[in-house]
């Protein structure tokens, strides 16, 4: 009988079975197990290959985003820290401002709490650490000179003017701030205390502009990571609200974080405050963007200056010291810190008294206060009558 393919294919099996020692199915399994270790080698390597690849990729991309956040983000940063200047438009107008004797640049510094300084430019520079009492003169004394009626009484009841508008001033410069960064749905009061920024620096770098250069960063970070937005834009935006609130105590982070959960805003909100400087551990993307953005702003060439930062301390520490005292009404530090003028109330203090407080406060400062060389404190004690005519 002739042999069909079928039996002579399963005669070779027999045989390479008795020859293997193996069935059929053993061998195949054994072939199996060969392929897996060879297809599992083959997939480990081209695994790790790819991820070498991913990883540069994934480095060059973070590079370029991080880049066109940074370019998108900066702002021109000047530094002016303790100084504004306002244009005299010529010799008469700046012999008013001088007054007779230099009782009107006496009375002015008296009012505003800055120092005055005009040279052969025509151009008054006003000096103070104190940023808003800065503006407060600089507005104070561009409305004098349009006003022509430059004496003591008329500059007092300027000062006291701009200083009364200066919430309307925070408003305005709040606005701006947040129009800035494409936010528009703020409560006023909020708005009016980020207009503060304005005003205020952190180790030289100005908090409204390095607000603006951050939240923009940290924009453009969020938009390439596919992160919410409009939670960076407001995180961001908030992030140091809490420097600028002076009544309450704690650090400005604490702060911050009340602010933001006073005007009931969302969570991960509260959460990038809180976390902005790693005081706990990140919660979201978000609120690492913010800090890294945060970073960026901070630490780029020219954007800080710390021994500013202790010279306001420093100073600040000194007025404080100096208003202390029962009876005393104002007290502005004037020559970094070497000269204190500390205005009484004639009602408390007389002029006996005012001999003995000049000496006290000059022995507590010279316990408590930072400074170099001398502290000249200086008291001022003033009474005044006024009367008014009848109306006819």
């Amino acid at each position: 009988m002739t042999k069909t393919t079928n039996d002579l294919h399963q005669e070779l099996v027999e045989k390479l079975e008795k020859v293997s020692g193996l069935t059929a199915d053993e061998a195949k399994k054994m072939l199996l197990d060969e392929l897996q270790k060879d297809l599992t080698s083959e997939m480990a390597k081209r695994i790790r290959n790819a991820e070498e690849r991913f990883k540069l990729e994934a480095a060059a991309k973070s590079r370029e985003i991080l880049i066109d956040a940074m370019k998108h983000g900066a702002t021109k940063y000047t530094a002016e820290y303790t100084i504004s200047t306002v244009r005299v438009p010529d010799e008469e107008t700046k012999g008013r401002i001088i007054g007779k004797e230099g009782k009107n640049i006496r009375a002015f510094e008296k009012a505003a709490g800055v120092e005055i300084e005009i040279d052969e430019t025509n151009e008054v520079r006003l000096s103070s650490f104190d940023a808003i009492r800065r503006e407060i003169a600089r507005r104070s004394l561009e409305i004098l000179i349009k006003d022509a009626r430059i004496q003591p009484s008329r500059i007092e009841e300027v000062v006291s003017e701009v200083t009364s508008s200066m919430d309307d001033v925070l408003l305005e410069e709040g606005k701006k701030i947040v129009e800035e960064v494409g936010e528009f749905n703020l409560p006023i009061e909020l708005i009016r205390m980020i207009g503060k920024f304005k005003f205020r620096t952190s180790y030289g770098q100005n908090l409204a502009l390095h607000t603006i250069e951050e939240t923009k960063i940290a924009m453009s970070i969020a938009r390439e990571l596919g992160a919410e937005v409009e939670i960076v834009r407001l995180g961001g935006l908030l992030h140091d609200i809490g420097k600028v609130v002076t009544d309450d105590e704690g650090t400005h982070i604490q702060k911050g974080v009340e602010v933001a959960k006073r005007f009931d805003l969302p969570k991960k909100v509260v959460n990038i405050i809180a976390e902005h400087h790693e005081d706990r551990p990140f919660s979201s993307m978000e609120s690492l963007i913010v800090w890294v953005a945060d970073a960026i702003s901070g630490s780029r060439p020219g954007a800080r200056y710390e021994p500013h930062e202790n010279y306001v301390k420093r100073m600040s520490k000194i007025e404080e010291i100096s208003q202390s005292f029962r009876g005393v009404e104002s007290a502005v530090a004037f020559q970094a810190g070497r000269d204190v003028r500390v205005v009484v109330n004639p009602d408390e203090i007389d002029d006996d008294a005012m001999v003995v407080l000049a000496r006290d406060i000059a022995k507590r400062l010279d316990k408590e206060a930072e400074y170099a060389g001398q502290i000249k404190v200086t008291v001022l004690r003033e009474t005044r009558a006024q009367a008014t005519t009848s109306a006819h």
